[in-house]
């Protein structure tokens, strides 16, 4: 397996934990009760839930660009020492992104995902050059 493909794996675990911290922390807002509900009347969530909500829908749209460019690495077979580094930055970024998120840590939290955005970015490009 090789370095980019390993990080992809470790980065849907991130998101997996991250999807189990929304729930928690969600869940203590609206309730058990609504939680267990149909939703069919939408809550608001805000503070800490709300941030947890927004980050983890931000680590969503970010893993998809990442797996695409883990993925046409692999296929062009252009994985090499430098976009294993960069797929590490990437996962490194979200780690800290989501405490950053969650406990409103600005401009920190735009400057670690900007960091992960630029590793991925660069990744896509190494995979058309």
């Amino acid at each position: 397996m090789t370095t980019e493909l390993k990080v992809l794996a470790l980065a849907g675990l991130l998101q997996c934990f991250q999807y189990l911290i929304y729930v928690v922390i969600a869940n203590k807002q609206v309730g058990l009760r609504y939680a267990l509900s149909a939703r069919d009347t939408p809550v608001q969530l805000t503070a800490m839930a709300g941030r947890s909500q927004r980050a983890l829908n931000n680590n969503f749209e970010g893993l998809i660009l990442f797996t695409i460019a883990v993925v046409t690495l692999y296929l062009s077979d252009k994985t090499s020492g430098l976009t294993g580094n960069l797929a590490w930055t990437y996962l490194f970024a979200r780690i800290l992104y989501i405490p950053a998120y969650l406990f409103g840590l600005n401009p920190w939290r735009t400057i670690i995902w900007t960091v992960g955005w630029c590793a991925t970015a660069l990744m896509l490009v190494v995979a058309i050059l």
